[in-house]
């Protein structure tokens, strides 16, 4: 039997809304960039936050979509499930209708009933609804309305009851909120629904009863001091989990035996040369059983995994170490530890999926398709650099299991985060490979260690916000005249209070302004809000959501005043110079590197501009003069700027605007061209009216970003007239310092081969020296239990120095045991040198040695079993430390 197609079933889904009057748009990126309280969109309502709120008035009254979404980290996290079980996933489709002060619960109860008993047939006897109970403590009653709405349709016994927890949904600790109703599909077989009924089922996390639909009425928004408020309109959003559905329309047993994951795990099975057997541990406690289990879960995580790695890379987000790039860089590093662990994949594996993948979804999310070979190379990179670490880091972990079960089957705080810190082992993949051992993790120790951390390497604290304080009610919506005007009058209408590191400011949202707020890499405007008895300095300005934010130092006491709001002037001539450089240095780029530059990042303020894109080798110097001159060029020529706005996008991209991945598009969009044959790029920043205003590029540096990621910064204008002054005046220093020869490169050729001539004298005297030192102290050795001892104090130029007299000593020496000691650079250093077999046997262990001499000259180190260094504060302690070996040696070989 062949099982429904993932494409069929969700051109279904959105061809149904579409005959009930539905808009349908396209995903916002995954990745979130104006909305503080979220790295990742996590429900597909997330997009569409403002309009819930108010804070922007809906396109459409009616819209429906498929939103990709991500739940990994805070509270929403369902990490752990994944592979485990049956249905959590990282990434998921969230298939959504959305009615934006239109409809309400009579019609969405009724036509998902419509879609999923009539057109996807899904049997009736096996669905159970629920609606919210209501809660005491938010002083709301049942939501009878939805109840007796679901009696037309079902009867009693599957119209369950459900708690705040399960049937009041909210997307965060904040924002719009409101009751919901659930529907839920019991998919086992006819013997087990003969013995228990599934309405005991719903809501238990039985892998077979699972929520397929859930209908979310909005009627509240949850302020920061936890109470309800409504909102100005009631609104529904719906949200259908697209894998659950699919395996509830295929009639499997696992989301991951539907076609949306098939592709990707018959691939990694072939690939890998093992079996995928389709079963699962009922939940995620339970432990695999056999080793085919064990395959299974790493081919599902990897299935899973793969998706959200390829999806956020496309639309913008690296891995890092930071926020959401460390969410990613977590998410790609438990993958390569499956592959690794499970699958025998000693080498980078992950990015071969990247095509299937992209050829799976290339008809509803086409940017990935798009960006194949830059993913790939993304991932491999990441591939081969944790891989690097991981065999380390899982010996590290077997060594630890023997002494952790000597003491109990607990690996303590200080060692997971060891793990994390050094090995690069976030928590939770610790807190996998342990539970695999049968061992569990201090995770409270843990987070007390990275407490500490935290606590060594900032001062901030936490930012403290209040909730909004309305000062002026209107339906108009706050606008941005900034793009025709330098200053505009305006009034406030609302603000609220910030506080952090002991420093209060306020934030205010105005009517109209003509600050720029943070966008596109364009750092938001500052300057002053002047009004008849108060003048108020802007800091900042940012975007919240679709709120332009200003930060001001103080309020003034009239909050009702009208308010000139004028930009610095300046500083805004610079930035807008920088921006429109941008543009014209990306074209360049394209022109010279090839098509294949898509931006990947940027920065514009007042001082530079960078620009981040894709390209996989360095950018040669023939390279970057070549894109200077042609920038130069454009700018000579004086192009004027062609501003268009409200340009359809399709029309924008026939035009052949530019559009960046990650980047959400309304219909309609804003085009800036500088001559319609080099430069057109959607974008919503301020531009120079022609390019003659920018003056001159000068490109200052190209580096690295990460995988296939180039960075060139640059200045124009004035800056860049500064830089060249200071390059001019360097190079005069530099002649002065050297004497003004003739000929400058000649005579810094000449200095460096006399350079290069010392130095090899330097070496032969340390290398005698190091001849000299190993003869005499071979007269030094003694016997010590079995081995050739010897403990020192020696004459050493540099810490190679030291580590080639201690090798030159073990050649000579059988079963040596060495520890010398060397005062360099003023500072005390310690090696301790151990024969192979010595090392081997296990008594003595060369990094315990340094460590524990280390702290007779109050400092620290490590290495390898056989040789290990150690670099301290206290010269004077070096005798001690010497003397001390004789003892801690004894003790080891007895």
């Amino acid at each position: 039997m062949s099982l429904p197609t993932a494409s069929h079933v969700r051109q279904q889904f959105l061809d149904f809304f579409a005959s009930k009057g539905h808009h349908i748009v396209p995903s916002a990126p995954i990745v979130v960039k104006d909305d503080p309280t979220l790295l990742f969109i996590n429900s597909g309502m997330a997009p569409f936050k403002d309009y819930f709120l108010g804070n922007k008035p809906a396109p459409y009254k009616r819209i429906a979509d498929t939103q990709k979404c991500l739940r990994v980290s805070g509270k929403h996290n369902d990490l752990e499930e994944v592979g485990y079980d049956t249905y959590h996933h990282t990434m998921f489709e969230m298939l959504g209708n959305w009615s934006f002060g239109d409809y309400f619960k009579k019609e969405a109860i009724a036509w998902a009933w419509e879609l999923l008993t009539e057109v996807f047939k899904l049997d009736k006897d096996r669905l159970y609804v629920t609606y919210f109970e209501g809660d005491t403590g938010d002083n709301l009653g049942a939501d009878t309305e939805t109840q007796e709405l679901w009696r037309q349709y079902t009867t009693d016994d599957r119209i369950l009851p459900g708690n705040k927890k399960d049937n009041f949904w909210e997307m965060g600790d904040t924002g719009p909120c409101g009751p919901c109703t659930e529907i839920h599909i019991d998919l086992r077989s006819e013997e087990e629904r003969a013995q228990k009924s599934g309405r005991e089922l719903v809501n238990a996390d039985h892998p077979q009863v699972v929520e397929v639909w859930n209908n979310v009425f909005m009627e509240f928004q949850r302020l920061a001091d936890k109470s309800l408020v409504k909102l100005p309109a009631q609104h529904v959003d719906t949200g259908m989990g697209f894998e659950r559905l699919m395996m509830a329309v295929s009639g499997v047993k696992s989301n991951y035996d539907t076609d949306v994951f098939q592709p990707l795990i018959q691939f990694i099975a072939k690939e890998v040369g093992v079996e995928y057997h389709g079963t699962a541990p009922a939940t995620v406690n339970d432990q695999p059983a056999t080793e085919n289990e064990k395959t299974d879960i790493a081919i599902r995580v990897i299935a899973d995994h793969i998706r959200t790695i390829a999806f956020t890379i496309a639309d913008g987000q690296l891995p890092s170490n930071v926020k959401a790039g460390y969410v990613i860089r977590r998410i790609l590093r438990r993958a390569v530890r499956y592959a690794f662990s499970s699958l025998n994949q000693k080498q980078p594996f992950l990015f071969k999926l990247v095509p299937v993948l992209a050829d799976q979804m290339a008809g509803i999310f086409p940017e990935l398709k798009q960006q194949t070979a830059f993913v790939q190379r993304v991932i491999e990179e990441e591939e081969i650099s944790f891989l690097k670490t991981l065999e380390n880091g899982l010996r590290r972990i077997d060594a630890l299991e023997e002494s952790t079960r000597a003491n109990g089957s607990r690996i303590d705080g200080k060692t997971a985060f060891e793990l994390s810190d050094t090995f690069g082992f976030p928590l939770d993949l610790t807190a996998l490979i342990a539970r695999e051992k049968g061992l569990t993790v201090d995770e409270e120790g843990f987070k007390q260690e990275l407490e500490e951390q935290k606590k060594r390497s900032r001062n901030a604290q936490e930012t403290e916000q209040s909730d909004w304080t309305i000062v002026a009610d209107t339906d108009e919506q706050p606008a941005f005249v900034g793009y025709d005007l330098d200053a505009a009058p305006a009034h406030i209408l609302r603000y609220r209070k910030t506080t952090a590191k002991g420093k209060t400011e306020y934030q205010v949202v105005l009517d109209q302004t003509a600050f720029y707020a943070e966008s596109g890499g364009q750092v938001g405007d500052t300057g002053f809000l002047e009004g008849d008895f108060a003048t108020l300095r802007v800091v900042d300005t940012k975007k919240e959501n679709d709120l332009i934010v200003h930060t001001v130092l103080d309020l003034p006491e009239d909050l009702t005043g009208e308010f000139m709001t004028r930009p610095d002037a300046a500083r805004r001539t610079q930035i807008r110079q920088n921006h429109s450089a941008t543009h014209l240095l990306q074209a360049a780029l394209r022109e010279v590197l090839g098509a294949h530059v898509q931006q990947k990042g940027s920065l514009v303020n007042e001082k530079l501009l960078r620009f981040d894109f894709s390209h996989f080798t360095k950018v040669t110097d023939d390279q970057l003069r070549q894109i200077e001159r042609i920038v130069n060029e454009k700018i000579r020529q004086q192009i004027p700027l062609e501003e268009r706005r409200n340009v359809p996008i399709a029309e924008a991209k026939n035009l052949g605007a530019m559009a960046l991945f990650g980047e959400k598009y309304g219909e309609f969009v804003r085009v800036i061209t500088f001559d319609k044959d080099y430069s057109v790029e959607l974008c919503g920043g301020l531009h120079v009216p022609n390019t003659g205003s920018i003056g001159y590029l000068k490109i200052t540096t190209e580096s690295a970003v990460g995988a296939g990621v180039r960075r060139i910064e640059a200045v124009t204008g004035a800056g860049a007239e500064a830089y060249v002054d200071q390059q001019l005046d360097l190079l005069t220093q530099v002649r002065e310092t050297l004497g003004n020869p003739q000929h400058l490169i000649t005579s810094i050729e000449k200095q460096n081969e006399e350079i290069a001539a010392l130095r090899k004298q330097i070496e032969q005297f340390a290398q005698q020296s190091i001849n000299q030192q190993k003869e005499q102290l071979v007269g030094q050795v003694k016997p010590l239990n079995s081995v050739n001892f010897l403990a020192a104090q020696v004459q050493a130029s540099s810490a190679d120095a030291l580590k080639t007299l201690a090798f030159n000593l073990r050649q000579a020496l059988p079963n040596l045991v060495a520890v010398l000691g060397a005062e360099i650079d003023g500072k005390p250093q310690l090696a301790v040198m151990l024969d192979d077999e010595i090392a081997k046997g296990g008594k003595l262990n060369a990094t315990t040695l340094v460590r524990e001499l280390a702290k007779e000259i109050q400092g620290g180190g490590g290495g390898q079993p056989f040789f290990a260094t150690a670099g301290g504060k206290n010269v004077a302690g070096l005798p001690a430390a010497i003397a001390k070996a004789e003892e801690l040696v004894g003790k080891g070989l007895a």
